[in-house]
């Protein structure tokens, strides 16, 4: 059996899955950046260890990045509406039930059951979106409208938490996820086409499953524990070379089955393939001033929480702002490619503006310039997603949208395992050498900055050897 293609909605039933869809995955972002506020309480109320804290993202992040891969193929074979509301109904029942936690074990396995429910639901978003809006002009803006989303959450996540945290309890970051995850479901079911997967036995290989599975799952594990254990240490080695070993015998696996999970065909896209690459070098640099530019306000300008909101509101606002109202239109106009390759070029700006950030800094001219200059990820994670998903045939979108997705997290995690781990290294030495904290510290964080522009010159030159502007044909045939 082969994937059958819902009949095309009408424009206000598109509009209302575009709503949809955007709620949520901004739920899921908003639950990713909402909980790091509320830790502290956290800790005190159900008395987790230091070490144990951690896991409450950990467990978390290991689930969602682990299974993506998996989710989104099974979205194809199943339906990807069916897996998008079963997603969602995971996760709002794991939300209820991390509400409601009472110690740290019952937390901890609520968070990776949200995990698996985040997986489910985002894995086949963007492949349901791809096929909603065809037309190159009516895509370029949903696919905007969905990046804006994802900017606006990040953002509102950390307000949000601080709040209900300090005016309710920490029980509440998770309960505003039941009102949010049951209208979410309702009106999926209306808005959301029906659709028919092409069905288990045309990709049923159970132990690829297990192989991707447990690959990205180990090695998500491994990223996350490098900067305690170290890169070097026996622990991140060895699990190292687990994730290697498994991920390896799964391709082997998909090369060989008769029914793959992931066929590799996908591969040989060249924008599927390059996408993919180009989203995990650029996220991986964009931790580089999500976190690190925050920490060298707070540790070394002495900026306190708020004033931390504050100075970096100016590059949310610019990033949503460009990518709602600017890139849709840029996008249809000068093609995805040369729109992404703008918008590295902005990015790349900002973080070599950063690489020489002084101890004494004045916010208009050492900061603010940068917040700015970041509105190129507007530009970017638009026409990136664009891209990535242009080179997926109708019945394998679910796996190309789990996969787009699998590697954001992988370049997410290796962006904080990397990054701060040299930055460390760097101001350790630099206090070594007798320098003062302040000094040592921006030493430190103007290194990241410098890695995190490399990986960006890295992400430009792929995108300029490897992308290719999709045909518009296609899309332009009157329906």
């Amino acid at each position: 059996m082969s994937y059958t293609a819902p009949s095309p909605p009408r424009a206000d039933s598109r509009r209302l899955a575009l709503a949809v869809l955007s709620a949520a995955m901004l739920m899921t972002i908003l639950d990713g950046s909402i909980v790091t506020v509320a830790m502290p309480a956290i800790q005190q109320d159900l008395g987790f260890s230091p070490a144990g804290l951690s896991w409450t993202v950990n467990a978390y992040l290991i689930a969602f990045g682990g299974l993506l891969l998996l989710a989104g193929r099974l979205g194809d074979l199943i339906g990807r509406k069916v897996m998008f509301l079963a997603g969602n109904a995971v996760f709002t029942a794991a939300s209820l039930l991390a509400g409601f936690a009472t110690g740290p074990g019952m937390l901890i396995f609520a968070r990776f059951v949200q995990g698996v429910g985040s997986a489910m639901a985002s894995a086949v978003v963007l492949g349901i979106l791809v096929t909603l809006f065809t037309g190159p002009a009516e895509r370029a803006k949903a696919i905007g409208v969905f990046s804006f989303t994802g900017a606006a959450g990040a953002s509102i996540g950390q307000v949000l938490g601080g709040v209900l945290t300090d005016l309710l309890s920490w029980h509440w970051i998770f309960f505003i996820n039941l009102p949010i995850g049951l209208a979410t479901i309702a009106l999926a079911v209306r808005a959301l086409p029906d659709e028919r997967g092409a069905g288990l036995a045309a990709g049923a290989d159970a132990l690829g499953a297990v192989l991707v599975t447990g690959g990205l799952m180990v090695g998500i594990y491994t990223v996350v524990k490098i900067e305690q254990y170290g890169w070097l240490a026996g622990h991140t080695l060895g699990l190292g070379a687990v994730s290697v070993a498994l991920l390896a015998a799964f391709f082997v696996r998909q090369a060989r089955a008769r029914t793959p999970l992931m066929p590799l065909r996908i591969l040989r896209s060249r924008n599927v393939s390059g996408a993919n690459v180009v989203q995990m070098l650029t996220l991986s640099a964009m931790f580089a001033f999500q976190i690190i530019v925050a920490l060298y306000m707070q540790k070394v300008l002495g900026y306190g929480a708020l004033a931390t909101g504050v100075a970096m509101l100016p590059a949310a606002v610019s990033i949503g702002g460009v990518s709602l109202f600017v890139s849709a239109r840029l996008n249809t106009r000068f093609g995805e490619r040369a729109v992404l390759l703008a918008g590295l070029l902005l990015l790349m700006g900002a973080m070599g503006w950063l690489t020489r950030v002084p101890v004494h800094a004045d916010y208009v001219t050492d900061l603010l310039p940068v917040m700015l200059l970041i509105a190129g990820g507007g530009l970017v994670l638009p026409a990136m997603t664009a891209l990535g998903m242009s080179g997926a045939k109708a019945d394998d979108a679910g796996l190309a949208s789990g996969l787009f997705n699998t590697t954001q997290q992988i370049g997410m995690a290796l962006g904080v395992a990397v990054l701060s781990t040299l930055a460390a290294s760097r101001t350790e030495g630099l206090l070594t050498a007798g320098s003062g904290e302040a000094a040592a510290l921006t030493g430190g964080y103007r290194l990241a900055f410098t890695i995190a522009a490399a990986l960006l010159v890295a992400a430009f030159t792929v995108t300029l050897v490897v992308l290719r502007q999709p045909r518009r044909a296609e899309a332009r045939r009157p329906r």
